[in-house]
């Protein structure tokens, strides 16, 4: 019996409690099975089971074995699951959480390419900025942007996001161009509520990172809604690169405080556990990866 075989028969021993009614199920005499937990025992050292004529319990060195050996048997599983998925058509339903106007923007066309591609595989796709609880409401995939995750986040990251701070030409030429982070005290600027505080913005400046307090007088958790008031000329905003780029682009906005950048955000597929990945999600996440680097 190789060291699997016995992994596996101990566990069966050890969930059911019985000697017994393990041999039945392996249409086995009861003293196989005795004999080959007793051999486990002997090649461990470790005494795994305490018998007696009522009931069976496992030792201190038992229970601990045992939670070795799930853990062991389930990665083998994992394994074994994965080498074979990798010549299946990926099939089944993803429901996937995404950021609103990076979901929009560069995602969207990701997701229907891949729904062209894999049509056994069935997209619900939910736009949202809110945070979801992934296991509470059933959500495979979540895609986040964040410049720090959570304790306990399952996540991969696929991408990242420059901030820039913008600003109307119409304003900077009504009230100047702020030189440094700390000048933006004197101007108004438009607050991401999404992202803590909305009047505290960060910058490196000579190598270490700052915090700068500003003035917010519009406040919104949308990026695309800020930017569209930086560009009617209503205050100063730091928006990612997603959101930016079309504006700077037809010059309705300019940057400015380049030589002070913001660290970039990361952007995350966030899984609901460290469970073995379904294939299809597997698929997805590298796909998604795979796009975005070339973007």
């Amino acid at each position: 019996m190789d060291r699997l075989d016995a992994m596996h028969l101990f566990v069966r021993v050890a969930e059911l409690g019985s000697f017994a009614a393990v041999a039945q199920q392996l249409g086995v005499a009861r003293s196989v099975v005795t004999r080959q937990i007793a051999a486990l025992e002997a090649h461990l050292g470790v005494k795994l089971m305490a018998r007696s004529t009522r009931r069976l319990a496992l030792t201190s060195g038992g229970t601990a074995y045992l939670e070795k050996c799930r853990v062991i048997l389930n990665l083998v599983e994992a394994a074994e699951t994965g080498v074979a998925e990798e010549r299946l058509t990926p099939r089944g339903n993803i429901r996937i959480s995404l950021p609103l106007s990076y979901g929009m923007k560069r995602l969207a066309p990701i997701l229907l390419d891949f729904s062209q591609r894999y049509p056994d595989v069935s997209l619900d796709m939910d736009y949202s900025d809110r945070r979801v609880n992934l296991i509470e409401e059933g959500i495979d995939l979540s895609i986040r942007i964040t410049r720090r995750l959570e304790s306990g986040d399952v996540a991969r990251k696929i991408g990242s996001s420059r901030m820039l701070v913008v600003a109307a030409p119409e304003y900077l030429a009504r009230h100047g161009q702020p030189e440094k982070p700390a000048d933006l005290a004197n101007h108004v600027c438009l607050g991401y509520t999404n992202a803590g505080s909305s009047q505290l913005w960060q910058f490196m400046v000579d190598g270490q990172l700052e915090s700068f307090h500003v003035r917010s007088r519009l406040n919104a958790n949308n990026g695309d809604v800020l930017t569209e008031a930086t560009a009617q000329g209503l205050g100063i905003s730091c928006q990612p690169d997603f959101i930016a780029d079309t504006f700077l682009a037809s010059g309705r906005v300019a940057e400015i405080l380049t030589d002070f950048p913001i660290p970039e955000l990361g952007i995350y597929a966030i899984l609901p556990s460290n469970r073995h990945v379904p294939h299809r999600v597997r698929v997805l996440m590298d796909t998604l990866a795979e796009r975005l680097a070339v973007q």
